[in-house]
């Protein structure tokens, strides 16, 4: 991101004032999209515990980017937060309005925790977390399963990060 200027940044999580502020003092554009949060609006849950998730309104009601198409993405661990069926249907809708080449990254948890926490970008590559809101991790992925989760994508790269967490980068 240091290396081009004007990219158009989609950041899937909690709303972050650090990360806009970061990624437009590059000469970024950034779209906040905070899907956990949206997937927990009451509007979608079903009363019937069997009744399937309204994958495609969801999709068209939370990520319609008009015709934008995007460099790079922020997934940070939102995956982990989504019903399965969601999960699958979030990420081919990401490869949709991703460029040609552009990257994703994105963060599996280890094993089920409690609490979504808020990435914040830093100058030295890292990042920090910030407890976000009370949130439960629906289940955690395998390498394997997340594999076939990004099966669209050009590559992936999985990196071993700190606190139970699985950092993935993907080209499209």
């Amino acid at each position: 991101m240091r290396e081009q200027e004007g990219l158009r940044i989609l950041d899937i999580g909690p709303t972050s004032s650090t990360n806009i502020n970061f990624l437009t003092a590059m000469g970024h554009s950034v779209y906040m999209a905070n899907l956990v949060e949206d997937v927990a609006d009451p509007k979608w849950i079903r009363s019937e515990a069997d009744a399937p998730f309204p994958t495609e309104d969801f999709i068209r009601e939370n990520l319609d980017f008009g015709e934008r198409l995007f460099d790079t993405v922020l997934f940070w661990d939102t995956a982990d937060y989504f019903p399965s069926e969601l999960r699958t249907a979030v990420v081919r809708r990401i490869h949709e309005v991703m460029q040609p080449g552009g990257q994703l990254l994105a963060f599996f948890h280890v094993k089920p925790e409690s609490g979504l926490q808020r990435y914040h970008l830093r100058d030295d590559g890292q990042v920090d977390t910030q407890f976000a809101a009370e949130a439960e991790v629906r289940n955690t992925m395998t390498n394997r399963q997340i594999e076939q989760l990004f099966h669209e994508f050009a590559s992936y790269k999985f990196f071993l990060a700190k606190d139970n967490l699985r950092e993935v980068i993907v080209t499209r």
